[in-house]
């Protein structure tokens, strides 16, 4: 193509506002707001533009302008977060927002967002509260604390208790616990912007007490244990207990912090499952600041939970980060309902949807396949290609990196398209379904399908297949 005919193609391109003047009388548009319109109109005049400067094939036919503009349009009022349907077994997938919200944290956030609250408001005396205190008392309550406080995230309350306990001085840490979870949130990097300064002690694998001792200085301020929540290190190792250094911090005067990571206020042991640290068993042990995560084992919203000695905590809710860190009203109803049920540790398993996956038997995931196999049945009609299998599901989230849950699949292997095809075409489906693929099979985990969820599988299979 010349430069003489580009020109002329250019030329024959609709205005903006030509355009635009067609889309009010144009039913896919009543709905859409005019700047919608009019910035979609430019786009896709700008692709047109594009294409024909660069010899690619183009149309500037008007209708199928305004076709493409309803297209990008309906795209552009289309939601960006969307639910979705979990078929992977991981139950706390970071990439699919991690811990779901029980019945009662959905029912608060609804009424507190539809109302004005007394967020930062002593109703008692008529003053300015502190917004903390919605879930202070309880938290205290739930784990034999002094005090606590809520901020955005477990990073988050690391931070902040970071840089009140131990800015500018020395935080001796095992070199086994530095840490790095998703995202590249790393514990060195974390302490540096902290301003505090980290003095590994011991090595990889091995770490003792006399390696706090003998790392003890005049600019030591803090003694930091990290869990290991998101790996497993086995075989010749040792490592020192939180009271062993509690006792070591007292005889030196310096306070003691540990970062649980996940958290828990259930013993993951009464249901056959292995030991996570208990935060009640952390505050016991002396230490004088905890953080731990709200969206994790704890199955709330996402929030950081910094809990431990009235002094420590007092000077946390000081720090001007705070201010920056804190979580907000909707967090707070969600977070309060959430620890409301823990009073009742069986109300807690049942209610909490991470709890009550976590703790789901093999036979519950056998009798949830065979209901989800049949639903697929009755849509689908006869498949060559499903098979129920035993395999194995996941915690996710950072939390117990060994564990393996045993669970019953449904899988699917399609005659008519390749696994990868039906992964893809079920993942771009509305709504997604998102499942994983396993020794060439579409492997699809009951354990974290919702209830209700296997006439969505069933009808978005039915529909994926059909067109192929």
């Amino acid at each position: 193509m010349t430069t003489k005919d580009k020109h002329q193609l250019l030329r024959s391109l609709p205005g903006v506002d030509h355009v635009l003047e067609k889309t009010r009388h144009d039913d896919r548009f009543a709905a859409v707001p005019r700047s919608v319109v009019k910035a979609s109109i430019q786009t896709v005049l700008d692709r047109l533009r594009q294409d024909i400067l660069s010899d690619r094939q183009h149309s500037a036919d008007q209708t199928e302008i305004l076709s493409e503009t309803a297209a990008l349009c309906r795209q552009k009022l289309a939601p960006r977060l969307v639910s979705l349907v979990n078929a992977t077994g991981v139950v706390l997938h970071t990439n699919l927002g991690r811990a779901l919200l029980c019945d009662d944290a959905l029912e608060n956030i609804q009424a507190i967002a539809a109302a004005y609250s007394n967020l930062e408001l002593d109703v008692a005396t008529g003053k300015r509260g502190l917004r903390y205190s919605a879930v202070e008392e309880l938290i205290c309550e739930l784990t034999g604390a002094q005090s606590a406080i809520a901020v955005n995230n477990n990073a988050g309350a690391v931070l902040l208790a970071l840089n009140t306990l131990a800015k500018d001085t020395e935080v001796v840490v095992s070199r086994g616990e530095l840490v790095e979870i998703g995202g590249s949130f790393r514990v060195p990097d974390v302490m540096a912007k902290s301003g505090g300064r980290l003095k590994e002690v011991g090595t990889t694998n091995r770490t003792h007490l006399k390696d706090y001792g003998n790392a003890v200085s005049a600019s030591t301020g803090l003694f930091l244990k990290v869990h290991a929540s998101n790996y497993k290190i086995e075989g010749f190792t040792a490592s020192v207990d939180l009271e062993a250094l509690v006792a070591l911090g007292k005889t030196h005067d310096i306070p003691v912090m540990e970062d649980l990571g996940s958290g828990t206020l259930v013993d993951f042991s009464a249901y056959g499952l292995p030991m996570e640290p208990l935060v009640s068993d952390s505050v016991a042990s002396g230490a004088d600041v905890v953080t731990f995560s709200g969206d994790k084992l704890l199955g709330g919203p996402q929030a950081g939970i910094i809990v431990g000695k009235k002094q420590a905590i007092d000077r946390i809710k000081a720090n001007p980060l705070t201010r920056a860190l804190r979580i907000d009203k909707l967090t707070l109803a969600a977070l309060e309902a959430t620890l409301k049920l823990y009073r009742d540790e069986n109300e807690a398993v049942k209610k909490i949807p991470t709890l009550r996956m976590l703790t789901m038997s093999f036979e519950e995931t056998c009798s949830r396949a065979a209901v989800l196999e049949q639903s697929i049945k009755d849509a689908c009609g006869p498949l060559g290609g499903i098979a129920s299998a035993d395999l194995e599901s996941r915690p996710g989230g950072g939390s117990f990196p060994a564990l393996r849950l045993p669970t019953r699949c449904v899988t699917l292997k399609p005659d008519n398209m390749s696994v990868a095809a039906l992964e893809r075409r079920m993942r771009l489906s509305c709504p997604a379904i998102i499942a994983r693929i396993e020794n060439d099979r579409y492997v699809m985990d009951p354990r974290t399908i919702q209830p209700g969820q296997e006439t969505i599988i069933s009808s978005t299979l039915k529909t994926v297949l059909a067109a192929e």
